[in-house]
């Protein structure tokens, strides 16, 4: 059995007309659980404007909880088993992903793909391709290219508290002050010295995080090694 995880398509939500995104993200998340996912992350309905808020994270929640014990979704494996359209489609999909694998294969494998720039671009690709659909309406999306009202709807976007800000730097700066740093510098030029050969990371990570390295510190020492990608531009 193929096990997988769903995030219903945060790209597809609109600052324009939110709520509508409620609608968008219940029916993809229906998609999801028919298709047979095993675990589901549904989004936020302001998510196409800020940090989702309480009461909208709150509400993402409740749609996969009415899905699950409102509905009978979830007692039958495969409900769409033996359907034309959605066998059709699934054939589909895997001569395109096959194709497309074979093209990364020649390349010389994902990573050669990746610096070549041959991901990023087709990302980049398919990206502009639907923003002219949706410019030319050729891509109807509700509530920003058709079906628009000219109320201007004023949504505050999630604020993060200085409060709670300040309380973590506070927090942050007594573990600094608390753990052995010697010890931790230690550790973490060990990372690096690692970073360099083809030696496991994992148990130089673990050791480090052990004595209270942060997660920033032991990023940091990786990139000391590696430095940051720079894509190549292809598009």
């Amino acid at each position: 059995m193929l096990r997988f995880h769903t995030q219903t398509a945060g790209v597809q939500l609109t600052a324009q007309q939110p709520e509508v995104n409620m609608v968008r993200v219940a029916v993809q998340g229906l998609a999801a659980v028919l298709g047979g996912t095993q675990s589901l992350h549904t989004n936020s309905f302001d998510e196409a404007m800020a940090l989702p808020s309480e009461k909208a994270a709150r509400l993402a929640l409740r749609t996969q909880q009415v899905l699950a014990y409102e509905t009978d979704v979830c007692a039958t494996v495969d409900p769409f088993a033996g359907s034309y359209v959605i066998e059709s489609l699934t054939d589909d999909i895997e001569t395109a992903a096959t194709a497309l694998i074979a093209r990364i294969d020649d390349m010389g494998g994902a990573v050669a793909a990746i610096e070549q720039g041959f991901q990023k671009a087709e990302i980049e690709s398919s990206a502009y391709d639907i923003a002219l659909q949706i410019d030319n309406g050729q891509r109807v999306i509700v509530g920003l290219n058709k079906f628009t009202t000219d109320d201007k709807e004023h949504y505050p976007p999630l604020r993060v508290n200085p409060a709670i800000e300040a309380e973590q730097s506070a927090r942050l700066a007594t573990l600094r002050n608390s753990r052995d740093n010697g010890e931790v510098e230690r550790l973490l030029s060990v990372i690096r010295e690692t970073a360099k050969g083809d030696g496991n990371l994992l148990y130089p990570m673990r050791d480090a995080l052990k004595a209270l390295a942060t997660v920033g510190e032991v990023s940091d020492a990786l990139r000391d090694v590696w430095g940051l990608f720079e894509p190549t531009d292809r598009f």
